[in-house]
């Protein structure tokens, strides 16, 4: 891999300042020649990688899945190499990939140049990597302030998703896929592209990010305590197996609702149905730990 890095870090991730430095230094030890940048605005990220692109030879990003998020749309018009350094909350996309917490672990991995060409998921002209739902996991992502991920780090997912699954209520879909149509009620869909998502739980349990497939699940529950005795399988992506979660796979699936539902992708809202959602296949190039 050669060794011009644009370094793009969120320094108000929640370990984004105080391991800054480290992740500096290490990656200077191990060769590289580091442009850095930072910024308060994630959307301003694909402007720095557009601004650098013929300087450099990958784009190395410090921050969690929103942060990854914000830079993919010009990682895929660029066609630049993307390294992490898991930064954030949850860092779902590193867990599918493979890559530890450790920032000189990560670094390292970043510096032996095993490329692995990645799937994205879109959703009404907006790439994800982990997963894009609604319901559920909109209230969720409204409920998870800054403040309560920085105190309570990946125990704040499971506080704010207990005081939303008690206020659930259900709401009606239709779901197309593959030629044939479902109607649902249901107070989660989940379209997932890579595997983990939500600070650790599985899409499905053979989920991988480059299989060329999206893998939705429907829960299908009537009452907010039927989805206590699934919070385990979810863990492992085995809820499918139960009577009341649908799961379906697809290249494209679409999904309306009687009114305007938003969607959340990687963690942050940013459309609403009716909704497209497709494969990229082999979109991006990501650096990643040697089998």
């Amino acid at each position: 891999m050669s060794n011009r890095a644009l370094l793009l870090i969120n320094r108000h991730a929640r370990q984004g300042q105080e391991r800054y430095q480290q992740a500096m230094n290490c990656l200077t030890q191990l060769g590289f020649k580091i442009i850095t940048e930072s910024t308060e605005n994630p959307t301003e990220l694909p402007a720095l990688i557009r601004r650098y692109h013929k300087e450099i030879d990958l784009v190395i990003v410090g921050g969690g899945d929103g942060t990854l998020n914000a830079t993919v749309e010009a990682i895929v018009d660029t066609q630049l190499p993307l390294g992490i350094l898991p930064l954030g909350t949850a860092n779902d996309l590193a867990r599918t990939l493979g890559i530890p917490n450790s920032i000189p672990q990560a670094c390292q991995i970043i510096a032996s140049g095993k490329l692995r060409r990645i799937d994205l998921g879109w959703v009404n002209g907006k790439y994800f990597f982990n997963v894009a739902s609604l319901g559920l996991s909109v209230k969720i992502t409204q409920g998870l302030t800054k403040e309560i991920k920085r105190r309570w780090g990946i125990f704040a997912y499971a506080a704010i998703a207990l005081q939303v699954i008690w206020k659930s209520r259900p709401f009606h879909a239709e779901i197309k896929v593959n030629g044939e149509s479902f109607l649902v009620k249901t107070v989660q869909i989940a379209v997932g592209n890579g595997r983990y998502y939500g600070g650790g739980m599985a899409v499905v349990h053979d989920a991988a990010i480059d299989d060329e497939r999206l893998d939705l699940y429907s829960l299908e529950i009537d009452h907010w305590w039927q989805i206590i005795p699934l919070l385990p399988s979810m863990r492992q992506g085995r809820h499918i197996d139960w009577a009341s979660v649908r799961a379906i796979q697809g290249q494209e699936i679409t999904v309306y609702t009687r009114k305007p539902h938003s969607i959340n992708t990687d963690g942050e809202i940013t459309t609403h149905t009716p909704a497209v959602f497709r494969v990229i296949s082999k979109a991006i190039a990501v650096l990643v730990p040697e089998l």
